[in-house]
């Protein structure tokens, strides 16, 4: 008669998942959540909620993501389904493909852009491009 919704415990908690400054990821990270990035992270990302990198944060590998925010340093390739937003002090390098895209004044945007108003969600297997060789 009464159907109760479990809810999962990430949203009981009504957190976001967070790596802080000082640690090192090498590998891939997967989440359903949102997710606050403020270590360094070499291999690729995705999730079906927001990014941010944090002003220490350095990323290098390809990004899948619902919206983004960007502050510190970025190499790769990021396909952001709805906004991604480059802050001052951010340093992009690599490929970007978007549904909207905001710059602020100051931000290192080096890196080719492609605006796609309609992507397709990030919730589609293999999202991930598979990891590029690059000469950096």
């Amino acid at each position: 008669m009464f159907d109760k919704k479990t809810k999962s415990y990430t949203d009981l908690l009504g957190k976001t998942n967070r790596i802080v400054e000082g640690t090192t990821i090498e590998g891939n990270i997967v989440s359903q959540a949102d997710f606050r990035l403020d270590g360094i992270l070499t291999g690729n990302f995705k999730s079906n909620g927001k990014l941010v990198i944090g002003p220490a944060a350095a990323v290098t590998g390809d990004v899948v993501c619902k919206n983004c925010d960007i502050e510190g340093k970025y190499h790769g390739n990021i396909q952001v389904a709805e906004l991604l937003t480059v802050k001052a002090k951010a340093s992009i390098k690599g490929a970007v493909v978007c549904g909207k895209l905001s710059v602020e004044p100051g931000a290192d945007f080096s890196a080719s852009c492609e605006m796609k108003p309609h992507l397709k969600s990030t919730t589609q297997p293999n999202a991930i491009p598979k990891p590029t060789e690059t000469n950096a």
